[in-house]
């Protein structure tokens, strides 16, 4: 009995924490790959209740109560096989109410299983909400808003905890019933049998041994019966992961993809007219065509709101638009891999996106396999060696969550790094030097002025300053184009240009 029980317990609790991991990593394997649409309505605290909580529950259900099971099934198949040698027709009686017992099974399984599944959406929908909330703890507490949150927080607490009582509560009514059918069923028996004692039919040992038997028979089905319960949360838990599963990217390979490096590196596009699937009547970009040629720089620039970080989204392939068309090197990007494409594009946003590593790591996101010789080129380029160097650990250094550890400035100083060391063929500049101040924006401006060289770049501009000597100007407004050229010409031709350069170069004196 040891060695069977130590068996069991180990190929069974292996077997669930194997389900367990292939279940979470299938899971995100299929998530990392979906198109970004997918995420503007997902939450990403939904999402993580969903890799781990239920993934665990899993885990928990297969390698525990699933070993429970298989040890009274045994015991169960081993009774019964005794129990109709030694008497059939007492047997009889108690299979006769095989259906009874199997009837609230699967009347309060089948509700066991809908509360599961609200159960892990409720707890999916405490731990999103607590995510958040640490996430902006800085603005919660700026707003003295800590009150209201532990209100929000119990009253989603509580929500879960009354959706799992009513489960439990389920459960325990299912175990109850079938309890009280079985030893009913067992009373018949041991009436039934008593009267055969007394008559002669059978010894009182026969009938004891038969009871015994009779106690492990029902003592199993009880065990099975509390189990089924167990797996319709499993069932639950299962149908949320397969939700994941299901998901299919929107925006896929072709078949036969056409190389990106044989192309010229040259966008256009060309009148692409795009809604985002969360706005369907709003459009983003309306009839828009802009060619961004090679080895030149182009700037977008407009009010907020105007689709210049949309162009930026759709160049990516982040979306699909809704008609025109966009090239890349005249071939249109539905015919490329959009890993190939994003791979000759290097994207510093307004606000950098650094992960929870080091500081190398960041720096060779775009490049993994680089040697610390050519991070410490592209930290030196991006003028961030010195902060870097002065840092507890220097390279190795971590960044807390979102890069907290840094400031404005020195984050965005990593992302030029990470850029430089990618040595793209397309730039995406998101106003890289909104978040440094004069001296390091100028050198900064050193650094993309030698990373643009030679290379076909888009820049979004919040200020026009960092722009005067771009090649080509578009002006956009509501998502149309309203007006292109350099500086130059469009202070002359451009009403909204005019307005936005006095502005800013109003507010510069001011400030001076």
């Amino acid at each position: 009995m040891a060695g069977g029980t130590y068996v069991r317990f180990y190929l069974v609790s292996w077997l669930g924490e194997r389900i367990s991991a292939d279940i979470r990593r299938a899971v995100f394997d299929n998530i990392i790959g979906l198109s970004p649409a997918y995420f503007d309505d997902a939450r990403s605290g939904e999402i993580m209740s969903r890799l781990t909580t239920d993934t665990t529950l899993l885990q928990t259900i297969v390698g525990s109560s699933f070993s429970l099971a298989l040890r009274s099934s045994i015991s169960l198949i081993g009774a019964l096989i005794i129990l109709l040698v030694s008497n059939l027709k007492l047997t009889l009686i108690l299979l006769s109410s095989v259906p009874l017992v199997l009837l609230p099974i699967f009347i309060f399984g089948r509700r066991v299983r809908a509360l599961s599944r609200r159960s892990q959406d409720s707890i999916a929908d405490v731990g999103s909400h607590a995510g958040e909330i640490i996430q902006h703890i800085k603005t919660v507490q700026s707003y003295t808003h800590e009150e209201e949150e532990r209100k929000v927080f119990g009253s989603d607490v509580e929500k879960a905890f009354l959706i799992a009582r009513s489960r439990i509560t389920q459960r325990a009514i299912l175990t109850a019933a079938v309890i009280v059918l079985i030893f009913a069923s067992l009373s018949a028996m041991l009436w039934i049998g008593g009267n055969d004692v007394m008559t002669g039919k059978m010894s009182a040992g026969e009938l004891g041994a038969f009871v015994f038997y009779a106690l492990l028979a029902a003592v199993g089905v009880a065990t099975v019966a509390e189990v089924y319960g167990d797996l319709q949360r499993a069932v639950g838990a299962t149908d949320r992961l397969a939700e994941l599963m299901n998901q299919k990217p929107t925006i896929v390979a072709p078949p036969r993809a056409t190389p990106c490096r044989e192309l010229h590196a040259e966008l256009v596009l060309e009148d692409v007219c795009f809604s985002y699937p969360s706005r369907p009547d709003e459009l983003a970009l309306d009839h828009v065509s802009i060619t961004i040629s090679a080895d030149q720089i182009t700037a977008l620039v407009g009010p907020s709101g105007a689709g210049k970080s949309t162009v930026f989204e759709l160049l990516q392939r982040f979306y699909e638009p809704q008609s025109g068309a966009i090239r890349f090197g005249g071939q249109d990007i539905k015919t490329l891999n959009p890993r190939d494409l994003r791979q000759q594009l290097g994207v510093v946003s307004q606000h950098p996106a650094l992960f929870s590593t080091n500081v190398a790591d960041n720096i060779a996101y775009g490049k993994p396999d680089a040697a610390p010789e050519e991070i410490r080129a592209a930290a030196s380029a991006a003028y961030a060696k010195d902060f870097i160097e002065q840092l507890p650990e220097g390279y190795n250094s971590y960044l807390g969550e979102q890069g907290v550890r840094l400031s404005g400035g020195q984050k965005q100083r990593i992302a030029i790094a990470r850029a430089l060391l990618k040595n793209p063929r397309i730039l995406l500049l998101d106003e890289a030097t909104s978040a440094l101040d004069n001296q390091s924006e100028r050198q900064i401006q050193l650094a993309l002025d030698s990373l643009m060289s030679k290379r076909t770049t888009l820049i979004i501009a919040h200020r026009l300053s960092t722009v005067l000597h771009a090649d080509q100007i578009i002006v956009l407004d509501a998502g149309r184009v309203i007006a292109r050229g350099t500086h130059a010409e469009l202070m002359r031709s451009c009403e909204l240009y005019r307005e936005l350069a006095q502005r800013e170069f109003s507010d510069k004196a001011n400030q001076a």
